[in-house]
């Protein structure tokens, strides 16, 4: 599984054109045969940002979909957003960090440490 978390800044004035622009990029996703495992959005309070928290089977799997409303989201971008970066939670494939790179996307990356489970060890000691 491959977890990533968008952080969009919406541009000042924008919100309601952003709104009718993630909605076509959302149903653009919803109509494809294969979903992603999780594809929802959150606004700030005062609408001036936007997380959009995203599970899919693999890295390549994250960039497979994006390709599919690569228009919709381009025109998202050019007309309501000034700022996009990227968090993931596990290691970006070598073809998504490249596509990133050449879109000039900042992104940070989280291994996973330890959670619930108590059958998995942790990989090395971390200072408290």
């Amino acid at each position: 599984m491959f977890e990533a978390t968008a952080k969009l800044k919406i541009r000042e004035g924008q919100l309601e054109g952003f709104k009718q622009q993630a909605a076509e990029v959302i149903r653009q996703m919803r109509d494809q045969n294969d979903q992603p495992l999780r594809y929802d959005w959150f606004l700030s309070d005062d609408g001036s940002e936007c997380e959009v928290r995203e599970t899919y089977d693999s890295a390549d799997a994250l960039l497979a979909h994006q390709q599919m409303v690569a228009e919709a989201k381009m025109k998202l971008f050019r007309e309501s957003v000034d700022g996009h970066t990227m968090i993931f939670y596990n290691e970006p494939s070598p073809a998504l960090t490249g596509a990133l790179k050449a879109m000039g996307t900042r992104y940070t990356t989280f291994s996973f440490l330890q959670g619930l489970d108590a059958d998995i060890e942790v990989r090395e000691d971390v200072r408290a």
